[in-house]
């Protein structure tokens, strides 16, 4: 049966004909738009970030992490060419509105312009950050592209150099999109759109947190924001550009703000946790989920007592391999404290995965969480997709309780982690940060502890903190001193982007890839004692277990990891 086995990064339709879906089990499906019903399929070596249609409707483009973008034939989905010379990641890929031609968005902060047979024709080089999105102006003369280095830029195909650059503060900006009149719209992560025309600047509040999708209908007079505050809004556009809000919903907890696409003049069609993706009817406001079953894909292990907890993109928690209970929405990190398991993700819910039970609701998604000591009681902080901690105690029954709310890093908490009197957390940015437990007061600031995206942290048992990042860099970080924190930088084994890492009770450091590859690090002999490909899927997490560690992974197992005897394999239920 054709159908997603992990979440669905990217959308695309043409017309009421066909939709394209792009998803992170590396898989592109090829959907019948009226029947909701799949066609064909074809495969990345990695994620597929995001889909486009030609205008014609006879080829799909799709871009992936695989580092190419591809160019399929519609509707038999037999690849027609690869695009490559990407260094990075490719996060999108559109063809040009008249003319033979695809655009790339890449992570390695380039925009590239090739023929539909694979042939490199331009290459533009000026972001200094990855670019997420692309698109070519209405008269294909032009492209323009947003970058996490808080830039929108405009490109010369003619000239083939810049033309433009719009400065958006500073804030990262994932999605654009071009309107008739030449009016740029932009949406960056502070939920805020921005709408550029000619020399004028204009922003627009919009949304409590990031704009991850902006969508045009055909006819460039509605603007759609999708938004990590569970939200879509329709705006009409008025005579000036001005955005006017039409319509405001909720959306489903299956849904991933990540993607979104015109379906005709009034149908959207958005990616999901699930295995299809969903429909909204703009006249009616009315939800279609029909065919969306869950995925198994597991996003976070943890090991307490006796007991290992696990739970993915379904809100499925398994305990020692069985379901346990529903939380309802995708979860992101499981963290035990005091008689709890903290958990939380895309709906911004903080739930006890041991009852269930809701202990807070926030206004963006939640992605990691630690615990340390205060005053001689266990006080967790929870990190946010809005750079906050959200600050747990325990009341006089032993229930968490959310005590306050403190500022941690501008931009996405990706990781926390926990040691004596210090809290230290990387972020989105790059940036790592050190604050006391004490009274949650900050103690240093690293800017660019990374060169690219941080994603996870641990504390080490002697004091010291690692990190690791997309740059494939593992860093070993000092104690701050004087106003500064040394960190010894360590090359990895990894090719691909590093989503985490778990320090064992004898100092081991393991980190864990996108590419299902655990290494683990001995700080003592400055040497790689274990580096295995655990599975073709991702690894999402890892705890440690005595002197070992358990690894979970987006295709739905956990995994044992013993460095000292090199055995690894998947931990079947009965081995919990």
């Amino acid at each position: 049966m054709i159908e997603h086995k992990a979440p669905i990064s990217g959308i695309a339709a043409s017309g009421d004909m066909f939709v394209a879906t792009a998803g992170y089990d590396n898989q592109v499906i090829l959907w019948d738009a009226r029947r909701k019903t799949p066609l064909a399929r074809s495969f990345h070596d990695h994620l597929a970030n995001q889909a486009a249609f030609s205008a014609c409707g006879r080829y799909l483009v799709t871009a992936s992490s695989d580092r190419t973008a591809r160019v399929w034939n519609v509707p038999e989905m037999t690849l027609r060419s690869v695009l490559g010379h990407h260094q990075d990641d490719v996060e999108m890929a559109v063809f040009h509105p008249t003319k033979a031609l695809v655009a790339t968005a890449s992570r390695d902060h380039r925009v590239r312009v090739f023929t539909l047979d694979g042939e490199l024709v331009r290459t533009f080089e000026g972001h200094t950050a990855d670019v997420i999105s692309v698109e070519w102006t209405g008269d294909g003369d032009q492209l323009c592209s947003s970058s996490d280095d808080g830039t929108v830029r405009r490109w010369s195909l003619a000239s083939g150099k810049e033309s433009g650059a719009f400065d958006m503060k500073g804030v990262e900006t994932d999605t654009l999109v071009m309107a008739p009149d030449g009016a740029i719209y932009a949406g960056n992560d502070d939920g805020e759109i921005i709408m550029i025309l000619g020399s004028l600047q204009r922003t627009f509040a919009a949304h409590e947190a990031g704009i991850k999708r902006l969508v045009l209908d055909p006819k460039g007079r509605a603007l759609v924001s999708v938004s990590y505050d569970r939200t879509l809004k329709v705006w009409d556009l008025e005579a000036g550009g001005n955005p006017r809000l039409r319509l405001t919903t909720s959306l489903p907890a299956i849904l991933w703000p990540r993607s979104c696409a015109f379906q005709g003049a009034d149908r959207l069609v958005l990616g999901t946790f699930g295995s299809s993706y969903a429909v909204f009817d703009c006249r009616t406001e009315l939800w279609n989920l029909d065919g969306i079953a869950t995925t198994g894909g597991v996003n976070a292990v943890a090991f307490t007592g006796e007991d290992v907890y696990a739970v993915g993109d379904s809100g499925t928690c398994l305990k020692n391999g069985r379901p346990h209970l529903e939380l309802g929405s995708l979860c992101n990190f499981l963290t035990p404290f005091g008689g709890a398991v903290l958990s939380g993700g895309q709906m911004g819910v903080v739930f006890d995965a041991v009852t269930g039970r809701r202990l807070y609701e926030h206004h963006s998604p939640l992605n990691c969480a630690a615990v340390f000591m205060r005053d001689g009681k266990p006080t967790a902080v929870v990190g946010t997709y809005t750079g906050e901690g959200l600050i747990f105690s325990l009341d006089a029954a032993g229930v968490p309780a959310l005590e306050r709310i403190v500022a941690l890093h501008a931009n996405a908490v990706k990781s926390l982690a926990c040691s004596g009197d210090l809290i230290f957390s990387v972020s989105a940015t790059g940036a790592a940060a050190f604050h006391s437990t004490r009274d949650l007061s900050p103690v240093l600031a690293v800017a660019r502890a990374h060169e690219k995206i941080a994603n996870g942290c641990t504390a080490l048992p002697d004091g010291r903190f690692a990190s690791v990042s997309r740059d494939l860099k593992l860093r070993l970080w000092e104690r701050p001193q004087n106003g500064r924190a040394d960190a010894k930088i360590i090359d990895t084994p990894h090719a691909h982007s590093i989503k985490c890492t778990a320090a064992s009770a004898n100092g081991l450091v393991a980190t864990g890839s996108y590419g299902g590859r655990v290494s683990v690090y001995d700080p003592r002999s400055e040497s790689w004692t274990f580096d295995e490909r655990l599975t073709a899927a991702g690894i999402s997490s890892l705890c440690a277990r005595g002197d070992g560690f358990l690894a979970s992974s987006y295709d739905g197992e956990v995994y044992f990891v013993e460095p000292a005897s090199g055995l690894w394999g998947r931990l079947a239920a009965e081995a919990l």
